[in-house]
């Protein structure tokens, strides 16, 4: 079974990720802020990271960026959900070493076909 972290600070949004990924049978984790969510990756090893852009403290992209430094965490793709709908954001996001990028509101589907290309 692929592990998962999901890092956002809103529970409604966890909830929903976690209705749309209930189809892969995912072993789920969360955390609501970027630092207690780089800790919760470093200790589970998921096979994939969602990761909110829009955080309390740290925010989404830097928290990749820190994610992709660090040789634990280096090689586990970045999933960036977030809000921020403009292309420039899609790039930036790409830029930090986010493996993708997913638009708020997701589609539930599109998002568990987006977690399958990593996470399987």
């Amino acid at each position: 079974m692929a592990k998962l972290v999901i890092i956002d600070d809103l529970d409604t949004e966890i909830e929903l990720m976690k209705m749309a990924l209930a189809p892969g049978g995912y072993d789920i984790h969360t955390a609501a802020d970027a630092e207690t969510g780089i800790d919760l990756v470093k200790k589970e090893s998921p096979d994939a990271i969602l990761l909110d852009v829009v955080l309390p403290g740290m925010d989404g992209f830097a928290a990749c960026r820190k994610l992709k430094k660090e040789d634990s965490t280096k090689n586990i793709p970045v999933i960036l959900i977030s809000s921020k709908s403009e292309e420039s954001d899609k790039f930036w996001g790409l830029k930090q070493g986010a493996s993708d990028y997913v638009f708020k509101p997701f589609d539930g589907d599109a998002l568990l076909n987006t977690v399958k290309q990593y996470a399987n």
